[in-house]
């Protein structure tokens, strides 16, 4: 049989349209700086990035999504109230799990409170929710900086950003001061009788537990559950309240067992 030696222009062109890898593989610094300008185009195309002082920081959404491409979801372990009478504060830790591997990668550990600047009305789920969304993006800062760099970003995920004291206060110039120095005065001797605005009242949230989310993974790790299915609840995962996990665990179920059935059909 004679052997078909194709041109470099054919080569190449044949390079081009083998199918792209459902993945990436962190080791592999050629794969992962194909991740870095993939991810690049996601955060841009999407929106994923907040701008402070004229530099770019990704939002944790844009963190999840590297994560996916590598196979590394972050599964939430705890998140412990350390709230007082005078304050709202709570501590979460997450861990990064490979998929591929089966073994657990990194961890982050965050807080929020509502003593920092503009979360003095949040209730109470909010800020655990913020703590958990920190967590996270810190937990995946730990190993994938780098990336995200490479990518052309801040190696600091943005929801850090919003702790207190990060953005500098801007500076104010004498004059200007001078000029709001009475109606800072009016402000500040307003009647004793003003009523003051009570926050709302603050609603616990169940969020899923860590053995939901062990069970979802494991669904999805399904070598019948599609990747835009797998990215699409990995991104969402830690949003999930109790209820809303166990519904995805029992879609996630009949999904695989229905195509299974229609395979074996098919074979």
């Amino acid at each position: 049989m004679t052997e078909v030696t194709k041109t470099p222009k054919e080569a190449t062109a044949a390079k081009k349209a083998a199918p792209r890898a459902e993945s990436y593989d962190i080791a592999k610094s050629d794969e992962t700086l194909d991740l870095a300008k993939d991810l690049a185009k996601f955060i841009k195309d999407n929106k994923l990035s907040t701008q402070v002082q004229g530099k770019e920081f990704v939002n944790v959404e844009g963190w999840q999504y590297a994560g996916s491409r590598l196979g590394i979801v972050p599964v939430v372990e705890h998140v412990i109230n350390l709230s007082n009478d005078q304050e709202i504060k709570y501590q979460a830790k997450v861990t990064l799990f490979d998929l591929r591997h089966g073994v657990t990668v990194g961890a982050g550990f965050a807080i929020c409170s509502n003593k920092e600047s503009g979360k003095k009305f949040y209730q109470e789920f909010a800020i655990a929710s913020m703590a958990q969304t920190r967590a996270i993006g810190k937990a995946y800062r730990n190993i994938l900086a780098w990336i995200i760099r490479a990518a052309g970003y801040e190696p600091t995920p943005a929801e850090e950003m919003e702790y207190s004291g990060n953005v500098p206060a801007p500076v104010v110039a004498p004059s200007v001061v001078a000029e709001t120095a009475p109606v800072m005065r009016a402000l500040t001797t307003a009647p004793a009788e003003a009523p003051a605005v009570e926050p709302a009242a603050s609603v616990p949230v169940q969020y899923a537990t860590a053995s939901q989310k062990e069970e979802i993974i494991r669904l999805l790790n399904h070598p019948l559950v599609t990747r835009q299915e797998k990215t699409k609840m990995l991104l969402n995962i830690n949003r999930l309240d109790e209820e809303r996990a166990t519904q995805a665990i029992a879609k996630l179920r009949k999904a695989i067992e229905d195509r299974e059935g229609t395979s074996a059909v098919a074979a």
